[in-house]
């Protein structure tokens, strides 16, 4: 899941080199908190958070052979 996000993050921002993910394991639940540059921040959200919710979509799709919940945070 970690890598998914990375690469569709890294192609949305103009700095991928500031794009970071931190995972965090509590049961069947994986937390991915996701970092990018204060600038960039409006383009991995998008207008009325539709390019957060887009990215939300696929990893809980992907994430559904896994038999885990993925909640994706952008911080």
């Amino acid at each position: 899941m970690k890598e998914l996000v990375e690469v569709i993050a890294r192609a949305l921002v103009d700095d991928p080199d500031q794009v970071s993910i931190t995972v965090t394991e509590r049961g069947r639940t994986i937390l991915l908190e996701l970092h990018v540059a204060p600038a960039d921040m409006g383009k991995v959200i998008g207008k009325q958070g539709r390019i957060a919710q887009a990215i939300r979509s696929v990893v809980k799709a992907a994430s559904s052979r896994e038999d885990k919940k993925v909640i994706v945070e952008i911080v």
